[in-house]
């Protein structure tokens, strides 16, 4: 059986990123998206990405973001993986020469197959549910809606919670799952149980 892969997003302050670590994720969020309530400036993500172990990835949400402003991140700090939410087109994604998730909101009508073929280059595409503005809210989508026959890996996010993770994988089959307010007391306040309980439905699931 394939090992599910497990990022939890949107890490604000040391103990989490510690209760992330301890746990076992593959990787950690940093939103560099101000609006965000979850928003981390360049130092605090610095700071917080010393804490993070060899081998566990740290990767950078941005929405819409000035091209400056993502090469300062990577100037300071240790990202492995770049993760785009708002209206980015492949060209922009790439010209950073690192490796990228491509974020697509979920709702009827939306051609994920079609989707991939438009982001070639992206290490996989991130399924959220579609919400007004960015983000997905906690919320769940339709799984259903995930077509056969995709031709890049696929991280599933939106509403994803201990309760619900182990259904979610085995219906959907993804890469990697992503979550973030699923694990929260509030937002960007992390629950260090409810993490492990996380980790531990994928596993579960994973059998």
């Amino acid at each position: 059986m394939t090992r599910t892969r497990v990022k939890i997003c949107g890490l604000t302050r040391e103990q989490d990123v510690d209760a992330v670590v301890d746990a076992g994720a593959d990787a950690i969020g940093f939103v560099f998206y101000p609006p965000s309530a979850r928003f981390v400036t360049t130092d605090r993500a610095t700071a917080l990405s010393r804490r993070v172990a060899p081998f566990t990835s740290i990767v950078g949400l941005f929405v819409n973001p000035d091209p400056a402003d993502v090469r300062a991140v990577l100037d300071a700090v240790p990202m492995h993986l770049l993760q785009f939410h708002g209206d980015e087109d492949e060209a922009f994604c790439r010209q950073f020469g690192r490796p990228y998730l491509k974020a697509v909101r979920m709702r009827p009508g939306v051609d994920l197959i079609h989707y991939a073929a438009l982001f070639e280059s992206a290490q996989a595409l991130l399924v959220d549910a579609f919400v007004e503005g960015f983000g997905g809210g906690g919320q769940t989508f339709d799984w259903s809606l995930i077509p056969t026959g995709l031709t890049r890996p696929l991280v599933l996010s939106g509403g994803l919670s201990p309760e619900n993770v182990e259904d979610a994988i085995r219906q959907v089959r993804p890469a990697a799952v992503d979550v973030s307010s699923g694990v929260e007391v509030s937002k960007g306040i992390k629950d260090a149980r409810r993490i492990a309980e996380f980790i531990a439905g994928v596993r579960n699931a994973d059998g």
